[in-house]
């Protein structure tokens, strides 16, 4: 089972649009790193695994795809529209991480202890 069988086995099985699972995967991906890579998601590292993962991802669905190049400049859009869904959340909560901590934890910085 190649990786384009994995992506339809699990919208088939989940009834989920495509969309969803990109942005459910970036989350995904992201909270994985972080926990491999033992850093907090302030860093940027788990963030750069997810963005690496939606262009190889991107990458390899444009190498899949045997159309003319009109039916490829319009998978261009889609791809863009993919890469977006996967990186929306993960970027959201890199930047709520990094610079606004306490909306995570509920606490302001003087009741840290």
């Amino acid at each position: 089972m190649d990786w384009f069988e994995i992506k339809n086995w699990l919208e088939l099985s989940t009834g989920l649009p495509r969309d969803s699972l990109h942005i459910y995967a970036g989350i995904g991906v992201q909270l994985a790193a972080a926990l491999v890579c033992r850093r907090s998601l302030a860093s940027p590292v788990p963030w750069l695994f997810v963005a690496v993962a939606a262009f190889a991802n991107e990458f390899y669905d444009f190498s899949q795809i045997d159309a003319p190049q009109d039916r490829k400049i319009s998978y261009i859009d889609e791809a863009v529209s993919d890469i977006w869904n996967t990186l929306l959340l993960p970027t959201l909560f890199l930047m709520i991480a990094r610079f606004w901590p306490d909306w995570l934890t509920g606490k302001a910085d003087g009741d840290r202890n």
